[in-house]
């Protein structure tokens, strides 16, 4: 697999400078451009979903499009879309399964008419969908060993995207959106006119923290449900988890007020640090640092 081959994706993922792209630099290259392409199919299936500016049914029928292509390109055939031609060598490599493409497309299909999740079991199955298969599909290109590994690849799924849903409340606002379910929004006396008003109260801060908490306790399942012989293999998706769960500390620092004008982010030399360190871990000791949420 060429770096020509993979130069579409290569871009795409370059561009979004996500956090979940941080540790491609750790893996072989061919893994890297692997990963480069999955993350430009689901950077490409989520902006169809979220570009409101297109009718709904345009972009149901555009995520269409994209669930027959990906399909074909499973199969075996002859994709359209240029994200998918690169990473069908990589689905064949790897076996990547349909299925997993198909949960991720009906996780951004949510996104098209559900704006409000009422309980957290609802949550947690949108997140299952948007983040975890995401996971079961890494793995298959870091070549787990142990099938236990894909019940780490949930869980940690869950807890990305949990922190996710905490700090993007505002952005999710601007739009309309809570992710935050309903009925913890009820637990805490907090109104949907407050957060689509960006009304940071110490309600609002006790919601986040048990939301918060959650999270905490998918980042220590993940952490629990890592098999041994699996944790060299799962360098790159550690270091997303400890990203993340860096992150979620950095919100907690600020008591979850994440309703002023600027997304909480952490800075380069935060993430080259931690780079380093898994890196220099994996290569003294086979282990890397914890997420960092303790």
């Amino acid at each position: 697999m060429s770096v020509q081959s993979a130069q579409v994706s290569e871009g795409i993922t370059q561009r979004s400078q996500s956090n979940l792209t941080a540790g491609f630099i750790l893996l072989p290259e061919e893994k890297r451009y692997a990963m480069s392409a999955l993350y430009a199919f689901c950077r490409e299936v989520d902006d169809v979903a979220d570009e409101e500016s297109a009718p709904v049914e345009t972009r149901r029928r555009q995520l269409a499009e994209w669930r027959e292509d990906i399909r074909t390109a499973c199969a075996g055939g002859q994709p359209k879309f240029v994200v998918n031609r690169e990473l069908q060598p990589f689905i064949q490599k790897y076996h990547l399964s349909y299925e997993h493409f198909d949960s991720l497309i009906r996780g951004c299909e949510m996104d098209l008419e559900t704006f409000r999740y009422e309980t957290m079991a609802d949550m947690e199955n949108y997140c299952y969908h948007v983040a975890s298969v995401v996971g079961l599909l890494s793995i298959q290109i870091f070549e787990y060993k142990n099938p236990a590994c894909k019940d780490y690849a949930v869980h940690l799924g869950k807890a990305l995207q949990y922190t996710n849903i905490l700090r993007d409340v505002r952005n999710d606002a601007e739009r309309g959106r809570i992710y935050l379910p309903l009925v913890e929004l009820r637990k805490h006396g907090v109104t949907e006119a407050e957060i689509l008003e960006f009304k940071y109260t110490p309600k609002f801060r006790d919601l986040a923290k048990s939301i918060a908490t959650q999270a905490c306790g998918f980042y220590d399942l993940a952490r629990q449900t890592l098999p041994p012989e699996d944790k060299r293999n799962m360098m790159t998706a550690e270091l997303m988890g400890m990203v993340y769960g860096r992150l979620l500390v950095k919100l907690e620092s600020v008591e979850f007020n994440v309703f002023g004008p600027k997304k909480i982010r952490l800075s380069k030399p935060q993430k080259i640090s931690l780079i380093f360190r898994t890196w220099l871990g994996m290569t003294m000791g086979g282990t890397v640092p914890g997420y960092g949420i303790r």
